[in-house]
């Protein structure tokens, strides 16, 4: 069993007042029954699970939105009675049989005493070959994205969770934990956050092993895409798919997926995956001002994929290239860790979840932020290293003409806390300009909300 942060998530949902059908979503094989499964057996629930792709006559009956008949034909599957004291209704794999997906508004409104769970992947896919929609104010969403690097250390490597778990900048961080943990992470990187391929890291501490997951997952996309893509789209979704692993940390352009098929077709297919959290689009902001969401450029956007250890398999970094890989780099290190960054802050988003960066093109200043989040009032650049050192320059650009105080810089030091301080171009001449810049360890990166909420606190 494998902890899941989510599972407080959960029981905060099960115990509101006003509680709805709730819909789990996220990409295929990120954990999504298991967690439901696990939470179910530590409330001591009973859980009425039922697997909609193996029962797809279901489907018409769900049609009918009538929640008796509906019910009457899930206890006759499960033999279980749906008035079971503590009693979870856990529809998975929803997608297969879409009317479930209107059924439970009638649920909410109709039998709110029973909890109901709805999980399933590729939903949009399915969204878009029917007329209905979601069914809006009637059901709560939970989104669930792949293992975190802390997750991974409570399963493979536990003693060096409380490090990650009870960091503070008040406290100094033992040397050898620091070299212990990047070499976890750097573990992580390449296993990744699938639960199958953590398990299978866990069980044997075979790259192979962990390849073998990997190839199997990806294959098993590619085959959902022949399910649901039209014959015409089949090709390019499988190359939309393959491609942006590669492209991670770069801003999109079309032709650099395919020089074949129209730019709008591209988009189309880009679109339905990001809806789907195969990949997650990362915007351009001009970062004027709060939200970040409402001062973006639409058409500027780079990309992230669905999960770390997926990107470098999918990318040939494979294991017999990675056998020793504590100590090899790889030619895309920076965009591994762009990657393991971005991944980290959505799932720090348990709702609706984005991520923005700041680019700026002058002929003789260009200029790009990895990612810019807002903290509270506070707007925060982030700029990701894969090694020990890097400009600063586009951190001042932005310092500069954002006049923002602190910064955030991940990479392979020790955390610190430092003033920075660096000249810029006035009308009386060259003035001095600073701001205080928080480096923080890869590793870290769970830890930037807390350590955020102490630094302002410290301001204060």
């Amino acid at each position: 069993m494998m902890y899941r942060s989510a599972e407080a998530n959960l029981e905060t949902w099960i115990n509101k007042s006003n509680r709805k059908p709730l819909v789990i979503r996220g990409a295929r094989q990120v954990g999504k029954s298991t967690l439901v499964r696990q939470f179910a057996k530590k409330l001591k629930k009973t859980l009425i699970e039922i697997n909609l792709e193996r029962h797809l006559f279901l489907d018409d009956i769900f049609k009918t939105l009538d929640t008796d008949s509906a019910l009457r034909e899930i206890e006759a599957l499960s033999g279980i009675p749906v008035t079971t004291p503590g009693a979870i209704l856990f529809l998975d794999e929803i997608q297969s049989t879409p009317h479930a997906l209107q059924l439970l508004r009638y649920l909410y409104e109709e039998k709110k005493e029973l909890p109901v769970i709805a999980a399933g992947s590729l939903l949009e896919f399915t969204l878009a070959d029917h007329s209905f929609s979601m069914p809006v104010g009637r059901i709560e969403y939970m989104h669930l994205g792949p293992m975190t690097f802390t997750e991974f250390l409570r399963a493979a490597e536990p003693a060096l969770t409380r490090y990650v778990e009870e960091f503070s900048m008040t406290s100094s961080l033992p040397a050898a934990a620091h070299e212990k943990l990047k070499k976890a992470q750097r573990k992580y990187v390449f296993t990744g956050g699938m639960p199958e391929a953590v398990q299978a890291w866990c069980e044997s501490g075979s790259l192979k092993d962990v390849g073998d997951v990997h190839r199997s997952i990806s294959e098993t996309y590619e085959d959902d895409f022949s399910k649901y893509a039209q014959s015409r789209q089949l090709v390019l979704m499988q190359r939309v798919f393959r491609t942006i692993p590669r492209i991670v940390g770069n801003k999109v352009k079309y032709s650099n997926i395919s020089r074949e098929h129209p730019s709008g077709k591209i988009k189309e297919i880009l679109d339905l995956l990001s809806k789907a959290k195969i990949c997650h689009r990362v915007h351009h902001s001009h970062c004027s001002g709060l939200p970040l969401n409402s001062d973006i450029k639409d058409t500027v956007y780079k990309l992230l994929f669905m999960d770390i250890g997926l990107m470098n398999h999918i990318c040939g970094n494979d294991w017999t290239y990675l056998q020793s890989f504590p100590d090899r780099d790889l030619v895309n290190e920076g965009a591994i860790a762009e990657q393991f960054i971005g991944q980290h802050l959505l799932t720090a988003q348990k709702n609706s979840p984005s991520l923005h960066y700041w680019v700026r093109q002058a002929r003789t200043a260009n200029a790009e932020i990895d990612y810019v989040i807002s903290h509270g009032p506070l707007i925060i650049p982030i700029e990701v290293k894969s090694g020990k050192s890097g400009s600063l320059k586009s951190l001042q650009q932005f310092a500069t003409k954002k006049n923002i105080s602190l910064a955030v810089r991940f990479d392979l030091n020790p955390p610190g806390l430092q003033k920075t301080a660096h000249g810029i171009s006035t009308e009386n001449g060259i003035e001095t300009a600073g701001f205080s810049l928080l480096s923080l360890p890869l590793y870290l990166v769970e830890a930037l909300p807390k350590v955020l909420d102490e630094i302002r606190e410290q301001a204060r």
